[in-house]
């Protein structure tokens, strides 16, 4: 195996179980490791820190995985490290809900691998070269051990770029999935659409505090902005709303929430679909004079990375400034940021100067986090991407 030797000073984050190490951060390479290769990493004094993937085309040069030096990254490792993960979410799993995350990348030692499981099939994302090259590996262990109709590959995100890998979807094994496959979440039933939806094909991240804004939401006028498949939407009208208005700029989203709609017999006359770009459609109303009680503000990822932060502040705060002023009195707004870049203090900042921009007084009620399947390590902090606020606005 192939010693890397990272500068001196350079070794505290391994020592501490932070899984990247940047290139800058590396000394020397004894050999000429392929990307994807698992290799040694060593402090300046030859000492063994790590088991490592390493990618030269990638700023995370080195994605550690294994401390222990007398382990061997074999399929045995492999199926340890699934069989963990799984196991971890088992009691997450029961006849009201059927889908979940199974594996979330480095929270789980597995670093640049998804696993989501949605009813009888699995939907797989590698976006890291080590895990590319394990790719069949990892396929033989899931059919083994959940047994699935089938996987899908859902390699397509921009972040396989930065490992100089090309994105990649379609069938690896099994049963191609259909159009629809149904799963339940918190007693609600979706179509949810694999090949063609976003993301791995559904925001089971937001499972938990669908559930918490739903018990704001009785007698309520609500409007749930970036609705995608509708989890907000059809939770609220669960709980009681009096009324839905759902905005989302993709005319699938929409399609596809109107047939979640019909599948869970709520009726049509307490909702609406609005296929508009969000902060033009919040102007719309504002001009129009509308307000609600309960808006839900859930935008894509505005800072891919820290160096789009000032960009994304000033969307986020222009957002959500656009949704107090749309608020009743006492209204609720509950409010996400799903970049990473963007951390829990900064989120608060960027609410306080919306709120200012947009005169009203704000108390926090809640701070909204990513669910147990998506677990965030100590020593990893940056796996925490998700964060949100549940305000009421005076």
């Amino acid at each position: 195996m192939i010693d890397v030797i990272l500068k001196k000073g350079k070794e505290k984050a391994a020592m501490l179980h932070h899984p990247w190490i940047f290139s800058g951060a590396i000394d020397k390479i004894k050999g000429k490791p392929e990307n994807g290769e698992i290799v040694k990493v060593c402090s300046g004094a030859s000492e063994f820190l790590a088991y490592a993937y390493y990618n030269a085309e990638s700023r995370v040069a080195l994605r550690l995985m294994e401390w222990n030096e007398s382990k061997t990254i074999d399929k045995s490792w492999y199926q340890l490290k699934l069989r963990d993960a799984i196991a971890s979410r088992q009691h997450l799993l029961n006849e009201n809900t059927n889908t979940c995350r199974l594996v979330f990348s480095e929270a789980d030692f597995l670093p640049g691998l998804i696993v989501d499981k949605y009813a009888d099939f699995l939907s797989l994302q590698i976006l890291s070269s080590g895990m590319e090259n394990a790719k069949q590996e990892l396929i033989e262990i899931l059919i083994e051990e959940l047994n699935p109709r089938g996987i899908f590959d859902k390699s397509d995100a921009g972040a396989r770029k930065h490992e100089n890998l090309e994105a990649t979807q379609g069938l690896l094994w099994g049963e191609t999935p259909p159009e629809f496959i149904e799963v339940k979440e918190n007693g609600i039933t979706y179509h949810i659409n694999i090949a063609d939806g976003q993301k791995s094909g559904f925001y089971c991240d937001q499972r938990d505090n669908r559930d918490i804004l739903a018990a704001y939401s009785k007698d309520k006028n609500v409007l749930d902005c970036f609705c995608y498949s509708g989890g907000f939407t059809l939770n609220s009208l669960k709980q009681g709303a009096a009324h839905v208005t759902s905005v989302d700029s993709s005319a699938l989203a929409i399609e596809t929430l109107k047939h979640n709609l019909e599948l869970n017999g709520l009726e049509a006359s307490r909702q609406e679909s609005i296929q508009s770009d969000v902060n033009k459609q919040l102007r719309v109303f504002k001009e129009e004079g509308k307000k609600f009680d309960v808006i839900v503000l859930d935008p894509p990822k505005y800072a891919p990375s820290r160096s789009a932060l000032d960009r994304a502040a000033r969307a986020y705060k222009d957002l959500n400034r656009l949704g107090m002023l749309l608020l009743e009195k006492g209204g609720i707004l509950a409010t996400f940021s799903c970049s990473g870049a963007v951390d829990m203090e900064t989120f608060k900042q960027i609410i306080a100067w919306a709120a200012l921009d947009a005169g009203r007084e704000v108390q926090i009620l809640k701070q909204f986090h990513q669910p147990e399947d998506h677990p965030v390590r100590v020593s990893f902090p940056e796996g925490e991407y998700l964060k949100g606020l549940l305000l009421r606005v005076l």
